[in-house]
């Protein structure tokens, strides 16, 4: 019986999890290693990249061909673009973003980074720690993933030693004081061989912690480790205007996703910016009605009250209510291939509001390489700086550290309607 059929039949929830580290550590490999040993490949799917394997001459299967999906990626050997895979163990569902090495493609890793609870480090047992990996830790801090995962790869090429990976080790917690990263952890592992990712393997016994697997079974899931408040940017405003049925008469539904935190009936809400209160009427996602909604769900609320309420506007409970802003100190990452211009008007989206924003200040660019502040009087594609925004008119907001989904936002041209820089306030 394999590592996996051992696992309990338990929900651990959803978990969204990031691969990074420097070109060629072995990142798509891992990847593929995980899908292969969780049995998650498709009959097809393994035929195809056999056959690509076969026709470059290996004698095993290369794994790495089933994350990296373009054309480009295959005949460099490299990850350009971030490539999603989803699996499960029938304990938990995963969400994989494959992440590329290279800084040219910075903002791929930012983006996909965003959404992870997990980051997987991969280190090259070969190389040790290098610049890129320094790069990576600090961009996984910066987005606010709360666990770090130190995976030090091919250890079937320093034949399996032991010094070598608490050498590795010692050198990472150094770097990672300097940024403050407090939860990592660090594993052993051979993605070409399959040591210690779902199975033990027979060649790491000197290691007495658990397999990857077992790692990312038991990470805690997103919103479940500390109590959030309660945020509902309002989606859309529902009237049905039915006359033929007169429960429907009346109704006004505020619909949208809980970004965070949880809402029962009858509890006490504010609406943002307005400031105006009332109380939940009711709760209900489509037909079904309920006493208490939680984060990530997409539900309708009802209040007690008439309240002028649309797009954009923020409910939140009256105990946690935030200040509404016209003002940001936000750091950001530049996305575009043209430059920032300070005397350009942009467009912030934030949830689901929108406002006009200046560029007031860019305190510095962060050299992502060396952490060195530069001063700089615009941004290019890939740059991440520290700036100040004005805003026309007010977000409601919190610091990135608080509530990741709150706290972010997206800057777009108003001219092209493109996406050109995403930000973390605080």
């Amino acid at each position: 019986m394999s590592a996996l059929e051992q696992l309990p039949e338990i929900d651990n929830g959803l978990l969204r999890f990031l691969t990074c580290g420097s070109v060629d550590d072995g990142k798509s490999t891992l990847i593929g290693r995980l899908l292969f040993d969780t049995k998650t490949i498709l009959a097809d799917t393994m035929n195809a990249i056999e056959k690509t394997s076969a026709k470059r001459g290996m004698t095993a299967v290369d794994l790495s061909l089933l994350t990296d999906g373009l054309q480009a990626e295959r005949e460099q050997g490299i990850t350009i673009d971030v490539a999603y895979r989803y699996f499960t163990t029938g304990t938990r569902k995963y969400i994989i973003a494959d992440a590329p090495g290279h800084e040219q493609y910075t903002r791929n890793m930012v983006t996909a980074a965003s959404t992870a609870n997990l980051a997987i480090i991969l280190i090259d047992a070969r190389k040790g720690v290098l610049t890129q990996t320094r790069r990576h830790s600090y961009l996984a801090s910066l987005v606010g993933i709360p666990h770090l995962l130190v995976a030090v790869n091919k250890m079937d090429l320093v034949d399996y030693d032991e010094a070598t990976f608490e050498r590795i080790k010692a050198d990472y917690l150094a770097f990672a004081a300097q940024l403050g990263i407090k939860d990592v952890r660090f594993i052993p592992i051979s993605a070409l061989a399959g040591d210690m990712i779902v199975d033990r393997g027979a060649r790491l016994d000197w290691y007495k912690g658990p397999t990857l697997l077992e790692i990312l079974e038991a990470a805690p899931a997103a919103h479940t480790e500390k109590a959030e408040d309660f945020r509902l940017p309002v989606q859309f405003v529902c009237r049905p205007h039915d006359s033929a049925n007169p429960e429907l008469h009346d109704y006004r539904g505020f619909m949208g996703r809980v970004e965070s935190g949880e809402i029962r009936v009858g509890d006490a809400v504010t609406v943002l910016p307005s400031g105006a209160s009332s109380k939940v009427k009711a709760i209900s996602i489509g037909t079904e009605q309920l006493e208490r909604a939680i984060h990530e769900q997409s539900i309708t609320l009802l209040l007690e009250d008439e309240i002028d309420i649309s797009r954009g506007d923020m409910i939140v409970k009256s105990a946690e209510a935030p200040a509404a802003v016209k003002q940001i100190d936000a750091t950001v990452c530049w996305l575009s291939e043209t430059p920032m211009s300070p005397a350009r008007t942009y467009l912030v989206r934030h949830t689901t509001r929108e406002a006009k924003a200046k560029i007031a200040k860019i305190d510095y660019r962060l050299d992502v390489n060396t952490l060195e502040q530069q001063p700089v009087t615009s941004l290019a594609m890939n740059d991440i700086a520290r700036l100040t925004l004005k805003l026309a008119q007010p977000i409601v907001a919190d610091r990135y550290a608080a509530n990741r989904a709150t706290g972010a936002f997206i800057i777009i041209d108003e001219s092209t309607n493109n996406t050109v820089g995403a930000g973390m306030i605080g």
